[in-house]
């Protein structure tokens, strides 16, 4: 997805020369593109998020674009109080880029995984936080943040391209089941798992949404609900401020009745070890084997 964000950019600066790029001393073998065309658009804050962040928040002020680009716990942990007073509750156009959500770091550790982001900030003013599920999905959120001119947070991983073409949106169906049994949701990459865990089942409807907060749900996928009232949340993140609590809050808003609500989680480190990002979706059951059994259990419910 970072190659698939690079290339949209370029189109973007080259649009509009009021657009800044901002690095925290990283992107390497991504960015020299941006580097020779942006010129001196495109700054190296030095390893400063928290000054990155308020330099940026300045620019928007002043009346430019500005993108913010760092691996994804450095743009948001280090700089939270920046973004939450600098950027957000003044309304400003910055768009906060992280690399490497969920565990996408691996062997780095819990200091360069990402796995409680979007909780943190989903809680702030003005800001909508895009969590693209395949590579195509990475032009449409761009398209989404520029048009709103709003603080924005793109969460970037490792993403293959949609199984089938189909036009995107904030919620997509990605699988269609004649007669479905269960709806399952998922939130970014880990939706890839997903499609292989489900293979050749036919009793699933899958759903990616691309957007935090929530601000409606689709006529598709309130359908789909009602019919199957089994529900099972996927994503790479913890429970607490995911994908899984802001749909129970929209469930409960809309008066949408179901049966049965299975989330898979991010659970962090329970055996305190670190490996790839496979071996921690692995430990949290965000593999393809135990999403299998998940699916299986929840069908004979």
């Amino acid at each position: 997805m970072r190659n698939e964000f690079s290339k949209r950019v370029e189109h973007i600066i080259s649009a509009n020369p009021k657009t800044i790029f901002v690095t925290g001393d990283l992107g390497y073998n991504a960015l020299e593109n941006l580097q020779l065309l942006a010129k001196e658009r495109f700054i190296n804050a030095g390893v400063a998020e928290q000054n990155m962040v308020g330099v940026a928040a300045g620019l928007a002020y002043k009346g430019f674009e500005t993108f913010v680009y760092s691996i994804a716990p450095f743009a948001v942990y280090r700089c939270f109080e920046q973004i939450k007073i600098d950027v957000c509750i003044h309304d400003l156009p910055v768009y906060i880029v992280g690399n490497g959500g969920g565990y996408g770091y691996g062997i780095m550790g819990a200091t360069h995984h990402a796995i409680e982001d979007i909780g943190c900030l989903s809680t702030l003013p003005n800001i909508t936080c895009w969590i693209p599920a395949f590579k195509e999905d990475v032009a449409y959120c761009l398209t989404q943040m520029i048009n709103r001119k709003k603080p924005a947070y793109l969460r970037l991983g490792l993403g293959k391209s949609y199984p089938a073409q189909h036009e995107i949106s904030a919620i997509n169906k990605i699988v269609n089941a004649n007669t479905p049994k269960i709806t399952i949701i998922a939130l970014g990459p880990i939706v890839h798992n997903v499609l292989d865990a489900i293979a050749k089942n036919i009793n699933i409807d899958l759903f990616t949404v691309l957007s935090i907060p929530i601000v409606e749900l689709t006529e598709t996928l309130v359908k789909s609900i009602s019919e199957t009232k089994k529900i099972m949340v996927i994503e790479e993140h913890v429970e607490r401020g995911g994908l899984g609590e802001h749909l129970l809050s929209m469930f409960a808003k809309n008066d949408i009745r179901i049966l049965k609500f299975v989330s898979l989680h991010a659970k962090g480190y329970p055996n305190k070890l670190y490996g790839d990002q496979a071996f921690h979706q692995k430990e949290s059951g965000l593999d393809m084997e135990n999403i299998r059994r998940e699916i299986t259990k929840l069908s004979d419910l």
